[in-house]
C-alpha cells in the first residue's frame, strides 16, 4: 500500500516535520498511559468499586474512549499535544471522528497481537515517515505541529 501523498510534507525536503517524532510518540504514549490509569482510578469510586471486578475491561474502555475523543478533537492525544505532535490523514487533513475511530481500532488490534505491535514499533523507528502498521494501513502520519 502506498502511503505517500503530495499533501503531506516530504521527509526529504521538509525533514523538520518528522524530526524526533518516534521519540515524541514514545514519550506521549507514556504520558497518555499515566493519564488513562489516573482516569480509571478516578472512575472506580463512581462504580462503588465494583469496577475492580472488571478492571481490565474498564481500562480497555477508558483507553479506547480517551484516544477516540482526543484524536477526534484536535488530531492528537493530550500526551501528543504536550510533545507537539499531531496526526494527519494521507491528504494532510486533521483527523475526523471516523479517522480517530479507525486509528484507535488499529492501535488496539496491534496491542492484541504482540508481534504486530513489535513490528509496528520497528517501522516507526526505522522508516522516514515514522509510520506504524495502523498508520501505513490508513495512510496517516504523525508530524511535528506547525508553530503558531
Amino acid at each position: 500500500m502506498n502511503t505517500q501523498s503530495f499533501d503531506l510534507p516530504d521527509p526529504h525536503y521538509q525533514p523538520e516535520f518528522y524530526a524526533d517524532v518516534p521519540l515524541k510518540r514514545l514519550i506521549s504514549w507514556a504520558i497518555d498511559t499515566v493519564l488513562i490509569v489516573l482516569l480509571v482510578v478516578l472512575i472506580l469510586p463512581f462504580t462503588a468499586f465494583t469496577g475492580l471486578f472488571f478492571l481490565p475491561l474498564l481500562a480497555f474502555l477508558v483507553n479506547f474512549a480517551y484516544r477516540v475523543i482526543c484524536l477526534a478533537n484536535g488530531s492528537a492525544t493530550l500526551g501528543m499535544r504536550l510533545t507537539a505532535i499531531e496526526f494527519r490523514t494521507r491528504r494532510g487533513a486533521p483527523f475526523t471522528a471516523s479517522d480517530a475511530l479507525l486509528h484507535t481500532l488499529g492501535y488496539t488490534l496491534s496491542w492484541m497481537f504482540p508481534i504486530a505491535q513489535f513490528v509496528s514499533v520497528i517501522f516507526m523507528a526505522s522508516q522516514e515517515r515514522g509510520q506504524g502498521l495502523t498508520d501505513m494501513a490508513l495512510g496517516s502520519v504523525a508530524l511535528n505541529r506547525r508553530a503558531g
